[in-house]
């Protein structure tokens, strides 16, 4: 091993190696773990922050089930919008535009309210009308029985925010895969469409799968954005993280306790998301 000319000269007592750039240290990685280990001690060594934590990580379940469930929704809602939007059927190109315009246009908050009371307090009565129109044909059937009886109480208000979140991120999941659809080569369709295959067939076996690839990375963002938007739940009284923070601030007044943790589970949480989502690119050699 050849040394540098810097390295050959003498150091001075107390001096750093001359290839010790800390310039390019990541100082912001070190302030992060600096933090979160002092965070910790307090967590352990003293009883308010130790309570307090115990108390929100019951909030830690909630917020990854609706982020989990939510996140499927909009996966599945936004690869059939995305196909929709790729589409040269003229009704559905323009139902799936009209969807994602409308949804990405209103505030997410304003969605989930708007969803919860009154899009499915309207569906519910539908669901009611069908099981009596049901059981005025079928008296007595206990399939139409379920339907008529169905109440909005038997929806809580955790199904409501994830229906909500899943159809609010389906729209951005919608363009992500459209963007990912339409950066596959024309060629291969038309290659695929030559030797065969129907439409279907040619976006199942040779589009989507190269069209996954080069959407992880957006996919990835967006999951960690709808765990940070699960907080919105808390507008429908939902006992995730910040909402079991806004019980336990006004129940004890310890306000900086409280959202120091509730602060340091949500970045946690992300910050193992992100070291995850670029492991998967690394693994899959995805490149941005």
């Amino acid at each position: 091993m050849q040394l540098s000319a810097e390295d050959k000269l003498p150091r001075k007592p107390g001096s750093l190696p001359a290839n010790w750039n800390l310039k390019k240290w990541p100082w912001w990685a070190i302030m992060l773990v600096a933090t979160g280990i002092f965070l910790i001690y307090l967590i352990l060594a003293t009883p308010n922050y130790h309570e307090t934590f115990v108390y929100l990580s019951q909030g830690v379940f909630t917020t990854l089930r609706i982020t989990i469930f939510s996140y499927l929704i909009a996966t599945v809602i936004g690869l059939f919008v995305g196909l929709a939007r790729v589409s040269k059927n003229i009704i559905l190109f323009n139902v799936s535009t009209l969807y994602i315009e409308t949804v990405r246009g209103v505030p997410m908050v304003v969605l989930i309210l708007y969803i919860a009371f009154a899009l499915i307090p309207i569906f519910v009565q539908l669901i009611n009308s069908f099981g009596t129109w049901g059981l005025s044909i079928v008296a007595g059937s206990s399939f139409f029985q379920a339907f008529a009886h169905f109440s909005i109480r038997d929806l809580p208000m955790e199904g409501r925010a994830i229906i909500a979140l899943g159809i609010g991120y389906g729209a951005y999941e919608a363009e992500v895969f459209r963007a990912g659809i339409q950066s596959i080569d024309k060629g291969q369709t038309e290659a695929a469409r030559s030797l065969g295959m129907t439409y279907l067939q040619a976006m199942r076996f040779i589009i989507l799968p190269q069209a996954i690839r080069r959407v992880l990375p957006p996919l990835g963002n967006d999951f960690i954005s709808c765990l940070k938007d699960s907080s919105l739940a808390t507008v429908l009284a939902v006992n995730e993280l910040t909402q079991l923070g806004r019980i336990r601030r006004s129940s004890t007044f310890r306000v900086l306790e409280t959202f120091n943790v509730v602060t340091y589970l949500y970045l946690s949480m992300t910050l193992v998301l992100s070291s995850a989502i670029r492991f998967l690119e690394h693994k899959l050699k995805i490149e941005e």
